[in-house]
């Protein structure tokens, strides 16, 4: 793998200055924002429909589950 530049040198010099408090946030932020860069997304019908075969989920149990799965992922 080649060596690539992750965090530039403006960019270093911020974060050894930072407390525990501060690097957590931005460490939380910047990863947040790497995995909102790679496009990753959930297909929410196949999930529903994987789901669906577990024996023992019904329908209305099935509703729940991707209610609470969608107010998860509007967070």
């Amino acid at each position: 793998m080649a060596n690539k530049e992750i965090v530039d040198r403006d960019t270093y010099k911020k974060i050894k200055k930072m407390n525990r408090e501060e690097l957590t946030k931005f460490i939380l932020q910047y990863g947040d924002e790497l995995l909102g860069s790679e496009g990753k997304t959930i297909d929410l019908h196949a999930l529903e429909a994987e789901l669906s075969k577990i024996k023992g989920i019904g329908g209305k149990r099935l509703e729940e589950i991707m209610t609470v799965i969608e107010k998860f992922l509007e967070e």
